[in-house]
């Protein structure tokens, strides 16, 4: 295996010669109109054996330790440019395919996701089924060789250019609600699946909603056993919280951008400014320490989406029409979706509260006595 140290120098000179090709660092949802762009430049992440790092090398990958891909995040989060094509597609559906994926499944996906030949999207919330995912009303009935699916989905990140999606659909309707779903792996052009896009205020249609009407997928579709989709997408979910770590690391650089731009004037700004600092240093050094997937990725997120990383931006561009139209005020208009994507706010301070501080579940709701 590469040592660690060489290998991050290679990237690094690798990425100094070809950063100018790369678009820039995105983040988890791949922004409709650099859909191009990103694909050629995952495709020369393929040829040049940045891609899939820690993947197995049957399947296109490199077979080096996460401690390689880690390396290789880092070095991209310095330069500001993507370091995969979308989070969708290489860490959900990439790691739910190689922990609960059939041989034929594996041999099916992995190497397409890396080479960039499918881009992937997330079918895991609904109208009434957000947060309380468990809660999902979409159903997939088995009929002969089929699974049969109806339902809705929203928030779709980038679902009208995927090829494929990852899908949460309810098997058991007579089951606990946890216990009576399925997890799938479909494709989006499979006839009765429609994708129609949701207008931001940021101006973007980065998002969809999408209609399943009596869509028939093949039995080959269901990632995992039946009936336990919740494990599945459970398990999938702990490795997109912990892939923000990056993300920490990116807040503490463009702060000590906006700081060398423009240092605030007013002793309350530079206050301000220093108090956010702090907190985005300390956010960083736990994502320094995570070293795998877990539940205290759930104070990464947490800290990063309710940090005013943006509203520094703005304050830092020092001039009124930064709040017009320019990247400090799209992020500012952006910023609330990240408290909700990816598990909202109060749902990361449960888990905190509860698997990390060891405190008491909140009490479920009785019914009124003179409820049916």
């Amino acid at each position: 295996m590469e040592d660690l140290a060489e290998f991050r120098a290679h990237a690094g000179e690798w990425l100094d010669a070809n950063e100018a090709q790369a678009p820039p660092d995105y983040g988890p949802i791949l922004p409709p109109d650099l859909v191009g762009s990103a694909v050629e430049w995952q495709k020369r992440l393929y040829d040049s054996g940045f891609a899939g790092i820690h993947w197995p090398v049957a399947h296109g990958g490199r077979g080096l330790s996460p401690a390689h891909h880690d390396a290789w995040l880092a070095e991209c989060s310095a330069r500001d440019v993507a370091p995969f094509v979308n989070m969708v597609g290489f860490v959900l559906a990439g790691q739910g395919v190689q922990q609960w994926g059939t041989d034929d499944q594996k041999v099916e996906h992995l190497r397409p996701i890396i080479t960039a030949d499918r881009i992937w999207c997330q079918l895991f919330s609904e109208p009434g089924a957000g947060s309380d995912l468990s809660s999902l009303r979409t159903s997939a009935e088995a009929d002969g060789d089929s699974w049969v699916v109806n339902g809705q989905k929203v928030w779709c990140s980038g679902g009208h250019y995927s090829d494929w999606g990852i899908l949460m659909a309810r098997t058991g309707p007579d089951r606990p609600r946890h216990q009576g779903i399925s997890f799938f792996l479909v494709e989006m052009s499979t006839p009765g699946i429609e994708t129609r896009p949701l207008r931001q205020m940021t101006g973007e249609s980065e998002f969809d909603e999408v209609f399943l009407t009596d869509a028939r997928l093949p039995k080959s579709a269901l990632l995992g056993p039946v009936h336990d989709g919740w494990r599945v997408g459970m398990s999938i979910l702990m490795h997109e919280r912990s892939s923000i770590g990056t993300a920490a690391e990116t807040m503490v650089r463009r702060l000590d951008q906006t700081i060398d731009r423009n240092e605030p004037a007013r002793p309350v700004d530079r206050q301000d400014l220093m108090r956010l600092y702090a907190a985005a240093m300390g956010i960083r050094g736990v994502a320094r320490g995570q070293d795998e997937a877990s539940n205290g990725s759930s104070l990464l997120k947490l800290g990063i989406t309710e940090a005013e990383f943006a509203k520094a931006m703005i304050d830092g561009a020092g001039r009124p029409d930064a709040m017009l139209d320019s990247e400090a005020s799209r992020a500012i208009l952006a910023a609330p979706g990240g408290k909700i994507a990816g598990g909202t706010s109060q749902i990361q301070r449960n888990i905190i509260g509860e698997r990390l501080l060891g405190l008491p579940r909140d009490p479920a709701p009785r019914p009124r006595e003179d409820s049916p």
